[in-house]
């Protein structure tokens, strides 16, 4: 619950009130427990203090209950309970401000990105390429971004991956060793993606991150809300997915400094699936941009079972941190317990690993950094009731919900504009027919040789004809070969040009490889 007069977040109650300090929550957050403890209602009681304090909010929606937030909560015995413990006097059920989004566009404006925004860092995680056939999809992007050749969707990609390995010796000198092996291990992940619905997501009108930063009528931050419950069945697309999202932040918010609050929060669900089998390389990126994204005045918060499902080097980024009970059966699962007591500043009145066993649902060990930025001890605290219903809306709330979106006309009908795919099928049959052409001339000048030869004569003279007609065949061969390459290059080059035109600048790439607008 957001306090205006105090200009804090209360979180819980202990043996004294815990808040989060609006200026640090930019050193991000971790909210972790097993399952059933209670980290959804901590995530929707921070989510809601966001939105009230005007901060704009971007949450996944893994298990569908998310949804209710659209609408004030119902009392029950529970939440009585927890209002009267707390002295929660003034305390009034809400509806906060929702747009929803799907990729699949079932249960929210439909979420789309390019092939070329994602970049072939994100692209080569999502296809599971091993590094040597990533390096063959860097080529690819270089060579489509060295072109003008703008990616969209798909088919684009395909498309382009066909034309590279087709022309791999023409490029090898420039770009390096383009293998067919590797080729064709990127065509058939392709085609893999596309069956998982690939083809839905990639393609226009892209998603401009800009329209998460949005308020009500009353300035509190919009929430956005991502139904993932169908995404989730696919682990590594759904994790791949939420990392372009907090890169395209990353990219589009300028250097902020030190904020009294954060421009946006952003709410990672399952976490751990964004490391798990992941590169060195990606989690170091995946670190770096944590570390920077925070003087963008971007607020993150993984949710996860157990600290130790994310990375040392992450963990080391995140201020607050609100643990719900664990349960430790087995070895590694009570290693894994007192690592989670461990990362902690002790408080000496209780032993935090004997704690976290007996936490009951809504009690959580918290620590949160003081206005100083110094973590307070960790406290044993009641998480507050979230004051938006508890349970999923109706589906014809949230179809009434998208039809009243003002995003509805910019995002709700896709558009197959003429890209890459296009160009280069237009540039396959010039090809094509140019060679057709270059046959006939072939022929015809071949049968002209025969009857020179056939009239004149002669051994000696057929032999000469048959001379002339080798070096015929070697010289047209050579020509044939440099005007189908030329054909190639001039449709190429038209392409070049009219996508060239509307991006109106070479096309840069970001610290991911996305594509920097």
């Amino acid at each position: 619950m957001y306090l205006p007069e105090q200009h804090k977040i209360w979180l819980a109650t202990g043996e004294t009130p815990v808040y989060l300090e609006p200026s640090m929550c930019n050193r991000h957050g971790l909210i972790a427990g097993a399952t059933g403890t209670g980290k959804t209602v901590t995530l929707k009681v921070v989510a809601e203090s966001f939105s009230e304090m005007g901060v704009p909010v971007f949450l996944a929606d893994i298990k569908g209950d998310l949804s209710g937030m659209c609408a004030p909560g119902v009392e029950n015995k529970h939440i009585r309970r927890s209002i009267d413990t707390m002295g929660l006097g003034d305390f009034q059920y809400t509806a906060y401000p929702v747009r929803f989004f799907d990729v699949y566009g079932k249960q929210g404006h439909p979420v789309r990105t390019t092939i070329s925004d994602m970049g072939p860092e994100l692209i080569a995680r999502l296809l599971g390429l091993n590094d040597t056939q990533s390096g063959v999809l860097r080529i690819v992007f270089r060579i489509a971004d060295d072109e003008g050749l703008l990616l969209l969707d798909l088919k684009d990609l395909r498309s382009m991956v066909q034309y590279v390995g087709d022309n791999a010796k023409e490029y090898k000198l420039t770009y390096g060793n383009i293998s067919p092996q590797s080729v064709g291990a990127i065509q058939r992940a392709l085609l893999t993606l596309e069956d998982e619905g690939g083809n839905l997501f990639f393609g226009e009108p892209a998603l401009d991150i800009a329209d998460w930063l949005d308020w009500d009528e009353d300035g509190w931050g919009v929430m956005n809300i991502l139904e993932c419950q169908e995404l989730f069945q696919h682990p590594l697309l759904y994790a791949t997915f939420l990392l372009w999202m907090l890169t395209e932040l990353y990219e589009l918010l300028p250097e902020a400094g030190d904020l009294d609050k954060p421009k946006i929060a952003f709410f990672f669900d399952e976490a751990h699936l964004l490391f798990k089998d992941a590169p060195k390389a990606l989690v170091e990126k995946v670190e770096q941009v944590v570390r920077l994204i925070r003087s963008k005045g971007v607020s993150v918060w993984f949710i996860s079972q157990n600290p130790s499902d994310l990375p040392e080097s992450v963990l080391g980024q995140i201020g607050n941190r609100v643990q719900h009970a664990l349960r430790a059966y087995t070895p590694n699962e009570q290693k894994a317990l007192r690592y989670a007591a461990r990362s902690f500043r002790a408080n000496p009145a209780f032993n935090a690993e004997t704690a976290l066993q007996e936490l009951g649902v809504g009690e959580a060990l918290v620590s949160v950094l003081n206005e100083k930025g110094v973590p307070t001890m960790v406290e044993q605290a009641n998480i507050l009731p979230p004051r938006s219903s508890m349970n999923a809306v109706e589906d014809s709330t949230i179809r009434r919900a998208i039809s009243e979106s003002p995003l509805g006309k910019k995002y709700n009908k896709a558009i197959d504009r003429e890209s890459a795919y296009e160009k280069l099928e237009e540039a396959r049959e010039t090809q094509a027919k140019e060679e057709a052409r270059l046959a006939k001339e072939e022929e015809r000048r071949r049968q002209q040789e025969e009857r020179r030869g056939t009239v004149t004569g002669g051994t000696y003279s057929r032999r000469s004809a048959s001379s002339r007609s080798t070096s015929s065949r070697s010289t047209s061969s050579r020509s044939t070969s440099t005007r189908r390459k030329s054909a190639m290059d001039k449709a190429i080059s038209s392409t070049a040009n009219t996508i060239g035109r509307e991006l109106g600048k070479q096309i840069v790439r970001g610290l991911f490889g996305t594509r920097k607008r």
